[in-house]
């Protein structure tokens, strides 16, 4: 039994709250367990150099986590960069853009930004699965003001996220903070709604891993992706 009761295989209570905030072109709240992203999308006429060459447009992720988030005060990025943030925020972009086809919006950049309101483990993989949602509600956005013709144009297969590892002798899904903090296995697995992968990230603290305890993790990891997405998809736009 894990120390909030649940079984191995079984996902923290996710809540879905769209359009929290009113100014961004999307928003959406999601709380994952006692994790809480804000995850807000903005549309600007601009892209990189090099997309314009390319005649496509960008999409970029960003992530942070609030000073109140945790039960210690967690200070604000300054100058110095937040090396574990930087990491996040490029996960996120990555996360973003698999599911993307850019060339539906040449010469446009979608930021998508997740803020942190309160963290409880699984930041990461609540802010891609929140941002996917918030994208696509920006993405229905342009569609209405006759940017773009239809939502699937851009979002080709949306993406959810999920975290697993190994605790003790137990491989488990949807690590909250302590698991996360004591487990031997840490990874976290983006997937699209069909059960595709975009992406496996994960590191070995405790102990060296076996290729049978990473085939485990994956066997795990996209059942919980196939549970997420069922959550998810009916506040995905052009779903």
């Amino acid at each position: 039994m894990r120390v909030d009761g649940r079984k191995f295989d079984e996902l923290r209570p996710i809540e879905i709250i769209p359009n929290w905030t009113e100014n961004p072109d999307g928003s959406v709240l999601i709380k994952w367990g006692r994790t809480w992203v804000l995850c807000t999308a903005s549309i600007e006429y601009r892209s990189p150099v090099w997309q314009k060459e390319k005649n496509e447009g960008w999409v970029t992720g960003d992530y942070g986590m609030l000073p109140g988030s945790t039960d210690t005060r967690k200070r604000r990025p300054g100058l110095r960069p937040d090396s574990r943030g930087t990491e996040i925020k490029r996960l996120v972009g990555r996360s973003l853009r698999g599911a993307c086809d850019l060339s539906a919006i040449p010469g446009w950049t979608i930021s998508v930004d997740c803020d942190v309101l309160q963290a409880d483990g699984g930041t990461r993989v609540a802010s891609i699965t929140g941002g996917m949602i918030a994208l696509s509600i920006a993405a229905q956005s342009m569609v209405e003001k006759g940017l773009l013709a239809s939502v699937e144009k851009l979002v080709r297969e949306p993406v959810v996220a999920i975290s697993l590892g190994i605790v003790g002798d137990d491989s488990v899904l949807d690590l909250n903070y302590k698991e996360d903090s004591t487990a031997e296995v840490d990874l976290n697995l983006v997937g699209t709604l069909d059960g595709k992968c975009i992406e496996v990230q994960g590191t070995s603290e405790g102990r060296a891993m076996e290729k049978k305890d990473l085939d485990k993790l994956l066997e795990l990891g996209f059942k919980g992706l196939s549970s997420v997405s069922s959550i998810v998809k009916p506040f995905l736009k052009g779903q």
